[in-house]
């Protein structure tokens, strides 16, 4: 059987699921969002079943007023920004961090924080600072590049961490009960990390399943037959070959080491308890926040961006009136439509297939 038919059996199972239900599921994934629109898996869906995007692609739903803090961080004397690509273009009040590098500042793309860590050891006059974000995929990777820097003695480093931690922006959702949800595309990126378990709350706590997938078209067409087929909501691993119940200890207890819970904003959400990573006591010194003092401002929020919508699951980004016109990737308004797992620049590059 081809990768094709496969799919077509697949599909075909969920129209006789389905058959008949009213049904929404959410994605809460930024390469699920990507897939499902760069295969055009939405066609394949039957009347009655929506598919919608959720807050999983960690660049949007980084508060303006975060991106500021960078903004303003880039803008000090003597200090070298590190940041991943997708921020640089990224809307701020009124800047982005690719404004303030062509106006002189010192703004550079990283790959790693360890390549942060190594360009703090070459330029011992400079303090390099690495906007930490990201859900629980990335955390480990900047907490142990702060370890790093620790056990080598590199005292001009330090992260901005923006980080976030996805479990909770789903318990917010369905406390906030504005989009309905039968259940959850759950993350598989985030899960090999946290393990399956960590999402049982979705069941236990509200009665809505959700099922781990992959990226292959296949996965998330099984995925979304698993969801379709439960006798009662529970929380499936269709992501096997990845994804366990427990998750990766390892890098749970890098994590636990380096960060601790914090409070943290989000676009389109606002402010949800414990759900950022500060830096721990340990690692206090590598805070940036503390390190320097900025005034980035009040924030001030693009005119007409309906991004906040679009990561509620409220609307799909077409809905917006400054889809496709005055926001596109090559003129972006909102952050949806910067990053590369943005829910907008994905209907946007493959709005023939949605």
């Amino acid at each position: 059987m081809t990768e094709r038919d496969k799919i077509e059996a697949a599909a075909a199972e969920l129209a006789e699921a389905a058959a008949g239900r009213s049904l929404t599921y959410m994605e809460v994934c930024g390469t699920h969002t990507m897939a499902i629109a760069r295969h055009g898996l939405r066609q394949l869906l039957p009347p009655g079943l929506r598919l919608v995007s959720g807050p999983g692609c960690p660049v949007c739903v980084t508060a303006i007023g975060d991106i500021d803090r960078a903004v303003a961080l880039a803008a000090l004397p003597d200090v070298i920004l590190t940041t991943f690509g997708d921020l640089m273009r990224v809307p701020a009040s009124r800047s982005t961090l690719a404004d303030e590098r062509a106006g002189g500042s010192q703004v550079r793309v990283v790959y790693s924080a360890f390549e942060a860590v190594e360009l703090a050891a070459a330029e011992p006059d400079r303090e390099v600072v690495l906007v930490g974000i990201g859900f629980e995929t990335t955390a480990p990777t900047v907490a142990a590049g702060i370890i790093a820097a620790k056990e080598r003695g590199v005292k001009n480093f330090s992260v901005l961490s923006l980080h976030k931690t996805m479990p909770a922006p789903m318990r917010a959702l369905l406390d906030a009960g504005e989009t309905p949800l039968d259940g959850f595309i759950l993350p598989g990126h985030v899960s090999v990390i946290t393990g399956a378990d960590a999402f049982d709350f979705l069941a236990d706590d509200y009665g809505v399943g959700g099922v781990v997938a992959g990226f292959e078209p296949d996965d998330v067409v099984r995925g979304l037959l698993a969801l379709a087929t439960q006798e009662r909501p529970a929380i499936q691993i269709e992501y096997s070959r990845a994804v366990t119940p427990e998750g990766n200890r390892v890098a749970q207890e890098v994590i636990e080491r380096v960060f601790e819970p914090c409070d943290a904003d989000w676009r389109g959400l606002g402010p949800i308890p414990g759900s950022g990573l500060a830096l721990s006591p340990e690692f206090r010194d590598f805070d940036a926040a503390e390190r320097f003092e900025i005034d980035p401002g009040e924030p001030v929020e693009p005119k007409g961006c309906r991004c906040g919508d679009v990561l509620r699951g409220l609307i799909d980004p077409s809905e917006c009136a400054l889809f496709g016109t005055r926001c596109t990737p090559e003129t972006p308004v909102g952050a949806c439509m910067v990053s590369s797992e943005g829910a907008c620049a994905a209907h946007y590059r493959y709005r023939d297939l949605t």
